[in-house]
């Protein structure tokens, strides 16, 4: 088994990472969101050439996530614009063409009012990152760690819902943006000055 490596100072943010509680939202993996099912929020998988990808972690109280949130007016509706929307404002990322895996289905509706809706998940190339600033929407500062896709699970605290949306992450991933199966398993924080993490070929 492979040797997971990472700095001193990353091994105390991950010491202060505080798991949510799985909420237990029905994972349709491939399965077109129902025309009668409202589309409220919008969370992506952002994979860096070595099948890593890209895991926010708040400092302040310890939650992880992964890039994404609510649809706003200006996506017109569409989960791959409000992707590239959030990705922009909490982790001043660029990300090629999103990629529609599925949704959770929220039975009670806590992103929609009290009212079921659903959240699609996507999965993108994590072009760059520009240098890093505070979430204009919350004020949040995260750091930002590439991981390898079964820790960003372990992480997030999803236990095995969350491995099997990051197998199909991991398969469209590998088939539609070549990134490696097994990804590289060093933790690594992008600098707060920006890179370029994943070039576009075309």
């Amino acid at each position: 088994m492979q040797r997971i490596e990472y700095s001193a100072e990353i091994a105390e943010l991950l010491g202060r990472v505080r798991r949510r509680p799985p909420a237990g939202w029905p994972w349709r993996p491939g399965e077109a969101v129902p025309q009668w099912l409202p589309v409220k929020q919008s969370w992506g998988w952002l994979f860096a050439p070595d099948g890593r990808v890209l895991t926010l972690v708040n400092p302040k109280d310890g939650i992880v996530s992964l890039p994404g949130g609510s649809l706003e007016i200006e996506d017109a509706g569409d989960p791959g614009a409000a992707l590239a929307r959030e990705a922009a404002e909490e982790a001043q990322a660029v990300i090629g063409p999103a990629h529609y895996l599925g949704y959770l289905y929220d039975r009670v509706g806590s992103a929609n009012g009290g009212h079921e809706c659903a959240r699609v998940r996507m999965a993108a190339a994590l072009r760059a990152v520009g240098p890093s600033r505070p979430d204009p929407a919350s004020g949040r500062h995260y750091r930002r760690l590439l991981v390898a896709p079964g820790l960003a699970v372990e992480l997030l605290g999803w236990g095995a819902p969350g491995l099997r949306q990051a197998r199909v992450a991991v398969q469209a991933a590998v088939s539609r943006l070549g990134v490696p199966e097994a990804a590289n398993e060093v933790i690594e924080e992008l600098p707060v000055t920006g890179c370029e993490v994943f070039p576009a070929t075309d």
